[in-house]
């Protein structure tokens, strides 16, 4: 079976590398939509060069691994071998229903762009959109990012689904579904921190959360200072990623709803803060819970025990626990690691809160006249803990690449 990959930005290049480790699928067809530097040469040069994880030789064969280690057969045709992988490189037209998947027999396509994630857009848009795809041929399309829907009236599509691997990834259904979206890298993370509190706990104890995601940067932003586009709302966005700490936004909440509707219910609040790093990210996770942990032992080893014991019977190793000093390097490249727990540095206060019964809709006036006072003691427990998550290549791609291959599987 052939995969088809549109686009060679950051996740489509690091796609690229970890499809051609794995060795799943016959071919690799990438497409571009335009010509890339002088020569193939150039791309090539590309490919096997990256400023954060090295050479594609090195993740290939370790350190011993030869620098040059793809070829180009034909110049003209766009045709590579990586280690005896076949890649053909489409340089035609960026828009998907123009690709021609069906003229190179890729059945399976993903769309790493990030220009294209609205699910809802009929396939005959002459701008270009995800359904585009089937024009040209796909018969599934997986979106290494969250839907976003422009049309507030429209809802999700029956053919269209988001999961994260580990949490839900059996709501894929290939008899009813097209369209799948990997979530996000954050929303991964969280997603894998958030679910073994609701199995050891419960929805209905979680009584708030927050997050922040200390993010490294991304594409988006700019190497030096920009005016702004006519418009533009966010003049945080135009600023240097070089020498900034800069305060963004992040859907992960809303995605969150997604992969696990137990939250849809549960106050909820995401924040992301990008810094100057290359990759290696955080999430502070901000939970508040009614306290239901027996004696006056200590919470935060109650909490890090859920942690430890979803890591150990995690098989995949998707979520992992650690009790080490971490910072963000120590992330980077970690095979499958959705997200790594830092337990040194989980925290933990129970303290009792007074609920003013008067202010709870449906308490009966009759009820709350005949008390003394319409106050309730409640022992509420907040824990902040620590997630680290390498956004590129070890957690989000890793997990994009298993996601690939269990779709191609029920193709």
């Amino acid at each position: 079976m052939k995969l088809g990959i549109n686009g060679l930005g950051r996740i489509g290049k690091l796609s690229l590398w970890h499809h051609i480790a794995r060795r799943h699928f016959t071919e690799a067809v990438v497409n571009i939509g335009r010509e890339a530097g002088f020569s193939l040469q150039d791309l090539i040069h590309y490919v096997e060069h990256d400023s954060t994880y090295g050479t594609l030789g090195a993740y290939l064969h370790g350190q011993g691994g030869k620098v040059h280690c793809v070829r180009c057969v034909d110049e003209a045709d766009g045709l590579l071998e990586v280690e005896g992988v076949t890649v053909r490189i489409l340089r035609g037209s960026r828009n998907p229903s123009c690709i021609g998947w069906r003229d190179h027999d890729v059945r399976l396509v993903v769309d790493t762009t990030g220009a294209f994630l609205d699910p809802t857009v009929p396939e005959e848009e002459p701008s270009g959109c995800l359904r585009g795809h089937f024009l040209s041929g796909a018969d599934k399309v997986i979106v290494s990012a969250p839907f976003k829907i422009k049309d507030k009236s429209r809802q999700m599509p029956e053919d269209a689904v988001t999961t994260v691997m580990g949490v839900n990834e059996t709501d894929w259904d290939p008899r009813r579904h097209r369209i799948l979206s990997n979530a996000s890298c954050t929303t991964t993370c969280l997603a894998h921190m958030i679910k073994p509190l609701l199995d050891a706990l419960g929805h209905k104890k979680i009584l708030t959360a927050s997050m922040a995601t200390v993010h490294a940067a991304t594409g988006s932003q700019q190497v030096l200072d920009r005016l702004p586009k006519a418009g533009a709302t966010d003049l945080r966005k135009n600023r240097s990623v070089l020498n900034n700490i800069i305060l963004t936004t992040t859907g992960a909440a809303t995605t969150l709803g997604l992969v696990l509707p137990q939250m849809r219910g549960i106050g909820f609040i995401a924040e992301s803060v990008r810094i100057p790093t290359s990759t290696g990210s955080l999430i502070i996770l901000v939970v508040n819970l009614q306290d239901v942990f027996p004696g006056e032992g200590s919470r935060r080893d109650l909490i890090n025990g859920i942690y430890r014991e979803a890591a150990r019977r995690d098989a995949r190793g998707y979520l992992q626990y650690t009790e080490e000093q971490n910072v963000s390097c120590d992330i980077m490249g970690l095979p499958r690691a959705a997200c790594l727990i830092e337990a040194h540095e989980t925290h933990t206060r129970t303290a009792q809160m007074r609920i003013d019964l008067a202010q709870v809709p449906g308490i009966a006036r009759e009820l709350l006249e005949a008390m003394e006072e319409p106050l309730i003691p409640v022992r509420v427990t907040q824990a902040v803990i620590y997630g680290w998550y390498d956004n590129e290549m070890g957690s989000y791609v890793n997990l994009l690449g298993d996601r690939t291959v269990t779709v191609a599987q029920d193709m």
